[in-house]
């Protein structure tokens, strides 16, 4: 499946519909007086999120969106019928900015949850609502208001506990294949991952908690360079950072200043996020290489490192048992603009 994680859609909410002039023209009725109904309410645009959607492919195809308009009002003093609103289906972790002004409309992450985007014209008044002491037969009657138009720009962002960082090839895709069900690409070549991974690794509690392996990030990524400009944006919602080093890497300390760097270029506390920093790749390196590793970055970060092989499902226990206590610390998610 492509994933597809921005799209620019156009909406119109419907128009108001028009009153009308009308008199009362019955039998027996004399001086029957004006009876022009006033025109319907014209359709919304509204955003709903469903869990049947997983990326933005939709919009890729379909980019305008339109609500029904109202209709006129009847004689008799009948108001014209509301135009439908228009319901348009989005994935779970939606953002929604106007694309013209950057204004931030809304975050939409919980399944059925709604927002209204552009709002429906109000129908114009019929000759019935002009009538007064000094006007018996008024003769005039309002057109509707026209509906909101909007272009809209659509982020989304996955909806990640744990979020799995490093450089291209340190491991992610193969421990996430490791750790749940989900079957990423794995090659040995750079950027084998060009697309976040999602899979639901199991506590001891039985419940699920979602994994995603974010494509790998260079040096520059939050200038655009390489995929990860593009996927920084999945890593804000995750509330754990689980940073891969690749073992056999020339220089692992490096590689994991590049990446802290990039989150704390790129912001949006990206670098303030619990995070635990893994050695990786155990299996192909020496145990003295190993320990020499992780007692570098150790001594630069403070704190204990640990070490891991997928492929041999080396401390993968003791990686799940770090990761659960920081996760039920309910570390918030940070807002957004």
């Amino acid at each position: 499946m492509q994933f597809i994680d921005q799209a620019e859609i156009q909406i119109k909410a419907g128009d108001g519909g028009d009153g009308i002039v009308a008199f009362r023209r019955e039998k027996y009725v004399p001086a029957g007086g004006p009876a022009g109904g006033n025109g319907g309410r014209g359709g919304n645009v509204i955003l709903r999120t469903t869990q049947n959607l997983q990326t933005l492919l939709d919009f890729r195809y379909a980019h305008r969106f339109q609500a029904e308009n109202g209709e006129r009002g009847g004689a008799k003093n009948m108001t014209g019928a509301s135009g439908e609103d228009r319901i348009i289906e989005v994935p779970c972790g939606t953002v929604i900015y106007d694309a013209e002004t950057g204004e931030f409309l809304g975050d939409l992450t919980d399944v059925g949850q709604e927002l209204r985007v552009a709002k429906g014209g109000k129908g114009g008044l019929g000759n019935r609502c002009f009538l007064s002491n000094q006007n018996r037969a008024p003769e005039q009657a309002l057109p509707g208001l026209p509906g909101e138009s909007r272009l809209l720009r659509l982020e989304l962002k996955l909806l990640a506990e744990v979020g799995l960082i490093g450089l291209p090839n340190a491991g992610k895709s193969t421990l996430i294949s490791v750790l749940s069900a989900a079957r990423p690409k794995i090659a040995d070549y750079p950027f084998t991952t060009l697309v976040p991974n999602l899979g639901v690794v199991r506590r001891p509690t039985g419940d699920g908690v979602v994994f995603a392996d974010i494509p790998g990030l260079i040096e520059g990524a939050h200038t655009g360079a390489g995929l990860g400009h593009d996927f920084l944006r999945h890593i804000e919602r995750t509330r754990v950072l689980v940073h891969l080093v690749d073992g056999t890497a020339p220089d692992p300390l490096h590689d994991y200043q590049t990446i802290e760097a990039e989150l704390e270029a790129y912001g949006h506390g990206l670098s303030t996020k619990p995070q635990l920093v893994v050695v990786s790749k155990l299996d192909a390196v020496e145990e003295s290489v190993a320990a020499e590793i992780k007692a570098d970055l150790s001594a630069h970060l403070k704190q204990p490192v640990l070490g891991i092989s997928a492929v041999s499902r080396q401390g993968l226990g003791e990686l799940l048992q770090a990761i659960w206590p920081l996760l039920e610390a309910g570390v918030p998610e940070p807002s957004l603009p």
